[in-house]
């Protein structure tokens, strides 16, 4: 496991400049990314049906997968990443159940070239709490 430092001269969590730098696209192979309300509103205003991108599961909403990787994978890379959920604006900062602690996903092969901030800690956090309201009130977007 690599410790999370707060350090400069790195690349921003959002900006995807290492997945891209390295044509990665490794976190979207069988996803299983999470999606609160908001994202889903936000994909379905461009025009995309539920069924079409999410999943319901014990945990709540996710991704849903096309031949083993997210449906919106595609030769080119995300096909919605200005819209691109919450989760994945942060990825490769994750939340590990068993630590009880942020850190970066370990199947990332690039994670050491990002930055995090104290907001993207908080940002996950606050994602994390609302993924969790939302799991306990059952509703759709």
């Amino acid at each position: 496991m690599k410790n999370i430092e707060i350090m400069p001269n790195k690349y921003p969590l959002s900006s995807g400049i290492p997945c891209v730098k390295h044509k990665c696209s490794l976190c979207c192979v069988k996803t299983e990314m999470p999606l609160s309300r908001s994202d889903m509103r936000r994909i379905l205003k461009l025009g995309y049906n539920l069924k079409d991108f999410a999943v319901k599961t014990e945990e709540g909403w996710q991704l849903k997968n096309d031949s083993g990787k997210c449906v919106f994978l595609s030769e080119e890379g995300c096909e919605i990443y200005p819209y691109r959920p919450e989760g994945c604006r942060l990825y490769p900062l994750v939340y590990d159940e068993t630590l009880k602690a942020v850190k970066f996903d370990d199947i990332c092969p690039y994670n050491d070239e990002f930055k995090v901030t104290e907001d993207d800690i908080q940002r996950l956090i606050n994602l994390l709490i609302q993924l969790e309201k939302e799991m306990k009130e059952k509703d759709t977007p």
